[in-house]
């Protein structure tokens, strides 16, 4: 039997697209602007974007150890005590995360995809490359809804 084609490709495509714009609805906002929230309660604009980085980072490093000291760093962006970040800074840590996750997703084999991380005593919940990059995509379309509020 002849295996179908990858239909991640498309939406890999579609990703980067979403990410595009994005970055362009960052980048010329003002502090003021991304320290914006649609509720008292809710995050910031900033901190939507910071919180997509973070998890992003978070995921590609302690869960898939990718990314190297870049993707560690990056990871803890959107956590307590963290400095506010300007648009540009917001704009290069999605271009950041981007490209390391390109630069992985271009290498994994088929079976690196499917492989399965996770299991630790602290940590029990396993997950497949492929959840990962499921759940991050559906992550930044929610958060990315979020901040166009």
């Amino acid at each position: 039997m002849i295996a179908p084609p990858s239909t991640f490709p498309v939406f890999n495509q579609a990703w980067k697209e979403y990410q595009t714009l994005l970055i362009k609805a960052i980048a010329p906002l003002s502090a003021d602007q991304l320290a914006l929230r649609a509720a008292p309660h809710l995050r910031s604009i900033g901190e939507m974007v910071l919180h997509m980085i973070g998890a992003r980072a978070r995921w590609f490093s302690l869960d898939m150890h990718e990314g190297g000291e870049t993707m560690a760093q990056l990871g803890t962006w959107d956590r307590k005590g963290m400095p506010t970040r300007s648009a540009s800074e917001l704009v290069n840590g999605l271009e950041t995360t981007w490209q390391l996750m390109q630069e992985a997703l271009e290498r994994w084999t088929p079976a690196q995809w499917e492989e399965i991380l996770g299991g630790t005593p602290d940590e029990p919940e396993t997950f497949s490359r492929s959840w990962i990059i499921w759940h991050l995509i559906e992550h930044d379309l929610h958060h990315g809804g979020e901040a166009s509020l």
